[in-house]
């Protein structure tokens, strides 16, 4: 077998076998590919894609290129979820602890943030103590003890996508959808949870940036998924809005414990009782109507604030967050960023939001960059709503003084402005099951 001949199959639209699929993965992994022929071949498929069988193939050998999680020394069902990113994003924090609280295991490894979406473990480490790194006895221990553990990937988890993914950073194939779908899943699939739940962003703050890539994206995956024996489902989102108020680790954290106490933002609330129904649906076979109500009553009777409490606990981190915000420390600086006219908020560039985020400090434009923990936004208005000349839009936080003519200039043009109300976008654009 050649890699030669593989990238000419592929150039020319035919499908390529599972042993072909084998070939190339372990090849490239193993360094017996050069990365000139592995870009072709990237760049082949992102001509004329992949079919399903052959999205399942690549996916698995991506998932068996390193070390794989094996859930099975947890008693129960593993159920998981991922987002496909979004600003404002901190739905793991609400929604994890509700599943769990109702008896289901979620043995999670979520990643740091890169860019202007923020990472799972950049906010569980805001917390003071929080230990996003356990061995594995301690954490199938965890699980089985509470139902749930979140910590950091391991090193050698798909280093087939890691491989790949940077290369198509390099050669403009990132913008693919099949090997967005293979990159993703790999990860779960490795993970070992058995469903599935992904939350499929679409919107000016989503890598897919309108609702026919974003239901192709999750169709693909949610495939891949049952394919390999996962239950999988998708959730099509809107991120045309930052999700809930609060934009930063420590900030997010805040509004998840609001949420969980029954005080967070009534669209952040809503998402997490969605997903989380889901989950719950995929995990025990009940009927929708069913999970959500299970899933409103762990929320409404403080049953999932119990959960993330002993997860904090459990973890090594400082409990008293939960009623004493101010040990999340604060930045130096905080600034208002107020409207220059009156109106009705048209639309919100959200990805610009999501770069003021990054610029004050909260985020990272590489993955060697330090975050701040404290910086962020707190969003006052949003889409649909009216404001007046000298409203309150939003209180940015830093510890950047010389970020902040900047940061301001570009929030208030992300900001677009209508002398006629404008109904907002639904938050739950769709299912792929």
């Amino acid at each position: 077998m050649r890699i030669y001949d593989i990238i000419e199959k592929k150039r020319n639209n035919k499908k390529l076998s599972k042993e072909e699929i084998s070939f190339f993965v372990n090849g490239y992994v193993n360094k017996e590919i050069p990365d000139y022929q592995m870009a072709a071949l990237l760049m082949a498929i992102y001509f004329n894609g992949m079919d399903d069988n052959e999205l399942a193939y690549l996916t698995n050998e991506m998932a068996n290129s390193g070390d794989s999680v094996d859930l099975t020394r947890i008693k129960g069902i593993t159920v998981d979820k991922h987002s496909t990113g979004g600003v404002g994003d901190k739905t793991t924090l609400v929604i994890c602890p509700i599943i769990a609280s109702l008896g289901c295991n979620v043995a999670k490894m979520s990643g740091r943030g890169l860019g202007h979406t923020g990472g799972t473990i950049d906010k569980l480490e805001s917390i003071p103590g929080f230990k996003v790194e356990l061995d594995e006895d301690d954490f199938f221990k965890q699980v089985n003890d509470i139902n749930i553990a979140i910590i950091s990937q391991t090193g050698n988890i798909t280093p087939a996508d890691k491989k790949m993914y940077a290369l198509r950073d390099t050669t403009a194939t990132v913008e693919s959808i099949p090997l967005i779908a293979s990159s993703i899943m790999s990860k779960k699939i490795a993970a070992g949870a058995k469903c599935i739940l992904l939350d499929v962003k679409t919107g000016s703050g989503a890598f897919m940036k309108t609702i026919s890539d974003s239901k192709l994206l999750a169709s693909k995956m949610v495939n891949i998924g049952n394919k390999l024996g996962r239950n999988t489902m998708a959730i099509i989102t809107n991120m045309d809005v930052p999700l809930g108020n609060n934009i930063g680790n420590s900030l997010e954290v805040i509004e998840a414990i609001d949420t969980l106490k029954g005080k967070g933002p009534k669209d952040f609330r809503e998402l997490c009782i969605e997903l989380a129904t889901n989950m719950l649906v995929l995990a025990s076979n009940d009927n929708y109507s069913i999970c959500k109500k299970k899933v409103i009553d762990a929320l409404d009777s403080g049953k999932a604030l119990d959960k993330f409490r002993q997860l904090i606990k459990a973890q090594g981190g400082n409990v008293d967050i939960i009623n004493d915000y101010s040990l999340f420390g604060k930045t130096q600086y905080s600034f208002e960023v107020r409207a220059k006219e009156s109106g009705y908020i048209k639309s919100m560039n959200t990805a610009n939001i999501g770069k003021v985020s990054g610029m004050v400090g909260a985020g990272r434009a590489t993955k060697e960059d330090s975050i701040c923990y404290q910086a962020g936004i707190i969003v006052n208005k949003k889409t649909g709503d009216h404001v007046k000349t000298g409203d309150l839009l939003a209180t940015i936080y830093t510890n950047k003084k010389e970020v902040i003519d900047e940061a301001t200039t570009l929030y208030l043009d992300s900001i677009k402005l209508s002398k006629v109300k404008v109904k907002p976008k639904k938050l739950i654009l769709g299912k792929i099951k």
